[in-house]
């Protein structure tokens, strides 16, 4: 005997829909956003491990190329050695940490970009624990497909 069809279920604002058993499975497994167009339904948030720091300090004396006439706001990740958590990879086994320093123009711009990391790293998306792509090492902490300049050179040359 066959199962009766899953009732369809319409997202609100992209009105998409989907069978609800798959779109609340979607949801549980990938986060509040529809497959389809990506639009959000409630808050993001990471596997970053929850442990790291985020410092910020803005020196008039760096300057960035193309932005000469700002100075940079440097940005310093620092994410510690730990145990992973049910959202990674390997729960209960150890990973490695990173530190990483990242620069932005000390302008309006900049600074915006800034309060977005401010958020992106609260809701844990910066980073991620899992294979280091420049080290081929497993049970590392990663950047999380959040670009970041880490150089003081290179860029637009305005």
């Amino acid at each position: 005997m066959n199962a009766p069809p899953d009732k369809p279920k319409q997202l609100p604002q992209c009105k998409h829909t989907f069978c609800t058993s798959c779109i609340d499975e979607c949801f549980k497994k990938c986060g509040p956003k529809c497959p389809s167009c990506g639009q959000l339904y409630g808050t993001l948030t990471g596997s970053q491990p929850r442990n790291g720091r985020m410092t910020v300090q803005k020196t008039r004396y760096l300057r960035l190329p193309g932005f000469k006439k700002y100075g940079t706001i440097v940005i310093d990740y620092d994410i510690p050695s730990g145990t992973q958590g049910p959202e990674h990879p390997h729960p209960g086994k150890y990973y490695t940490g990173t530190h990483r320093t990242a620069y932005l123009p000390n302008n309006d711009e900049g600074n915006k970009v800034l309060r977005l990391l401010h958020k992106a790293f609260d809701a844990r998306l910066i980073f991620t624990v899992g294979t280091s792509s420049t080290t081929g090492i497993d049970d590392s902490v990663t950047w999380n497909d959040i670009h970041h300049k880490t150089a003081t050179y290179g860029g637009p040359q305005r």
